[in-house]
């Protein structure tokens, strides 16, 4: 299974990376939504996990272009930010996000958005 992870955090990046692995998953990186739309054309995963405060393009923007053509892309999103107000939780949502995350989170938080996004881990 492909997955992508967009976090200008090489921390969170790495983080994210190493426990999508462990649980049989290819990971591609990006640092902002604008190099995030590319990665996005060039390996058409199945997962994307998304923060949303980056430079160049928020993951919200991202969001947006991702649901539309060209890329029109059917990837479930995981939005892993430290944004907690609920109507940040409905903007994102209602953007095309699929679940939300909100860091600090564990393993087991991961597995669980993992399990409602329907993937079998």
């Amino acid at each position: 299974m492909q997955s992508l992870v967009i976090d200008d955090s090489r921390a969170m990046r790495l983080i994210l990376r190493r426990m999508l692995r462990e649980l049989g998953f290819t990971v591609g990186e990006a640092t902002n939504g604008r190099e995030g739309l590319d990665e996005l054309a060039a390996t058409l995963p199945e997962l994307v996990l998304l923060d949303w405060n980056m430079p160049e393009m928020s993951g919200i923007e991202f969001l947006q272009s991702m649901r539309r053509p060209p890329y029109a892309s059917t990837a479930k999103v995981l939005m892993v930010t430290t944004e907690s107000e609920v109507a940040q939780v409905i903007r994102a949502l209602g953007a095309g996000a699929d679940e939300y995350l909100m860091k600090p989170f564990t393993k087991a938080a991961v597995l669980d958005k993992l399990h409602l996004l329907g993937f079998e881990v």
